[in-house]
Parts: structure tokens; sequence; C-alpha cells
């Protein structure tokens, strides 16, 4: 910890300001004279700069050096995480012509809630509680957005609402999800470094081991590559309640995507079959987006039902952010997730286990209705 901080005090002392500010969300750095940063949403460029492009480059090398990774010619890119939890990746240059290139994504240092997501307007009262609901009776989701859209800010948070008597495990590449008073096993990928003698160990690998681990719930960060097939081969298991996150532009893009992914391993599975099981796997799939506005929101939460005769997934929007009007001064887009009209397959879970969740919060608000009829 304190090689770190040394190397946050000594070598990016031209940004600390940036980095001490509770504001920025992110720092893009598009080599050394161009520094840019996100709050609240609007992407802004600033005056700090570093003093020449070796200046940026002894500074990534120190924190690649603290965390035991390389940052040279033959390793030319970088992902770290410095001591507050905030995710650095960076790009040598001159793999990047503009100069090192470097993105530092800042991570809030008060714990994130549902509460919060409630409070910023990114998610409704009842999408949330019925997503709390989802958790509780243990349906096995699906986590989808594009870059920067707060997808692993989702999952952190609906993984908080696991119950503390199940056992996680989370398997990531660059660890950033963060469970306080649970039962996890944390798992972090290892990427080979053939001059020490170090092998690769891969999301797939950890897979297999978490199989072995006793795990009630598996977690994957984010899912990349051949990896899917046994994220969904654990979910269909007896796994329930698993995880993951995906990127895709929308619910439907989402299954496609993890269908995709499968395909990777290699498998030799029938597409039809493999279809099957991606639908038998997956119950919810939630897409979060970055709007026109600068804002993260919950843009669906939706379930998946099955394979329709062309061979596309079925789905059905629970809920739909839906937007009413624009604040003509800000740019701020007013809207709701709303509901859709739909009642999940599983609402008969709901009401066995008594919860307080009922078929009324489906409807769809005559607000909602009125604008679907002038449309």
């Amino acid at each position: 910890m304190s090689v770190f901080n040394d190397a946050i005090k000594n070598f990016l002392s031209p940004i600390e300001d940036l980095l001490s500010d509770d504001t920025i969300s992110e720092i893009m750095i598009n080599g050394p004279y161009e520094i840019f940063i996100e709050r609240g949403g609007k992407i802004i460029r600033t005056d700090y700069r570093f003093q020449n492009n070796e200046n940026l480059m002894s500074a990534m090398r120190a924190i690649a050096q603290a965390v035991g990774k390389k940052f040279d010619s033959d390793d030319p890119r970088l992902d770290a995480n410095l001591p507050d939890g905030s995710r650095i990746a960076a790009v040598l240059s001159p793999i990047s012509t503009n100069g090192t290139a470097v993105s530092i994504r800042k991570f809030f240092k008060e714990r994130v809630l549902l509460k919060d997501l409630i409070a910023w307007g990114a998610i409704s009262k009842d999408a949330a509680r019925f997503l709390d609901i989802c958790i509780y009776l243990g349906k096995n989701m699906l986590v989808s957005g594009g870059t920067g859209s707060g997808k692993t800010t989702l999952l952190n948070i609906l993984a908080s609402r696991i119950s503390n008597n199940e056992r996680i495990i989370i398997i990531e590449d660059t660890k950033e999800m963060k469970l306080e008073d649970q039962h996890v096993v944390h798992m972090i990928t290892r990427k080979e470094d053939p001059a020490q003698n170090i092998k690769a160990i891969s999301t797939q690998d950890l897979l297999h081991s978490a199989m072995r681990l006793r795990p009630d719930r598996i977690i994957v960060g984010e899912v990349r590559s051949g990896e899917a097939l046994d994220l969904v081969n654990a979910m269909n298991t007896g796994h329930d309640g698993s995880m993951g996150t995906v990127h895709a532009n929308n619910p439907d893009e989402a299954c496609l995507r993890l269908e995709t992914l499968c395909l990777q391993s290699g498998t030799k599975i029938p597409p039809n079959s493999l279809k099957l099981m991606i639908a038998n796997a997956l119950q919810v799939v939630v897409q979060t987006k970055r709007f026109s506005d600068g804002k993260r929101r919950v843009s669906h939460v939706s379930e998946v039902l099955g394979i329709n005769e062309d061979g596309s997934y079925r789905l059905k929007h629970i809920f739909e952010w839906t937007q009413r009007s624009k604040n003509d001064e800000t740019g701020e887009l007013i809207g709701e997730l709303a509901p859709c009209q739909y009642l999940p397959t599983f609402f008969d879970q709901i009401k066995v286990n008594k919860l307080p969740f009922p078929s009324s919060k489906f409807e769809r608000p005559d607000w909602v209705k009125k604008l679907k009829k002038v449309a």
C-alpha cells in the first residue's frame, strides 16, 4: 500500500487534484498533454498535463511494478487497481500514437446501495424492489450494457443483496467488486509470464475450480470468452442466482452475445441445443445504458422465456425506461423505468413466498399508456 501511495504522490502529482475530487468519475489521459475528465456524465477537457510522455510512462511503470506487472515494449498494456480501488488501464506509446493512453475509473468512497440508484433516478423504486425479489428467489441474471454504462456498479449492488448464509464465488480479471460481511471467495485471473515461468490462469480455469469449491452462487465480473459456456452450465446445474455481465446494447443482443461467447469455447453442442441451454439458464436480463444526457440508468428489466420458431430468443420486458420530457435548460431526460403490463412467469413464487409485491405493480401507468397511444 505504501508503494502505491508513493507512486501516486511522486508520479501522478500532475493529476493529484483530479484524483482527490469526488465529483469526478473518470480521468482519461490521451498522451501527456490531453487530459479529460467525466463529471456528472459529461466529458470535459482540463488544463492539467504531464511534463512529457516519459514522465507519464514512468508513472505507469511505477504502478505496474507495485502490482508485480510489467509495462514495457514486450507487454504494452496495463490493468491494475489504485489503493482506493480505482481501476487504471494504460496502453504504452507508440502502440498508442497520441502518447501513453490512460484511463482511471474512480470508485465511490462510500458504498453505493440500491437506494442510491433510486435517489439518482437510475432505477425506479418498484423495479429495484423487483430485482431484490429476483435475488431472493435465486433467479439467474445477466447484467448487460456498453462500456461505462454502470454494469459493474449494478452487479456489485445486486450481489450485496444476497443472503449472508450463501457462499459466493466471484471471478474477475481485475478486482472491482467489493462485498462486505458476506461469505465470499474472490478469485482473480492471471496473465502468462514466460520469463518467470508463470502460466496464465483464465476465467474458464477459475470457473472449473469454483465448481469444486461448493458455491451457492457464482458471479463472473465480465463474461468475455468461452467461459460463458461454463457459466451457463453452472446456472443449469443447481447454482441458482448466479450472475455475470456482458457487453451488449439491449436484452436480445445480450442473449446472442452470450451464445457467441459460448461458441468460443470450441463446443460441439448443436446450435439449437446451445440456444435452449442458454434460454433455460437465464431468467432475467438487466440492461444498463448511458443516455444522451450523460446519465447512467437501467433501461430494461426483461424475462427470458425461451426460443422462437425462427431461433431467436423470446424475451418480455417487465420494466422499460420511458421518457416523459426533457429539461431544456440542463438537457436532462425526464422519465422512469416503468412497468410494461407483463406479469412474470414466476409471479406465483412471489405470492407463495408472501413477498409484498402485488400484480398491480406490473400494470402500465396511465402516462405511459398515453405516450404509447400517441406514438
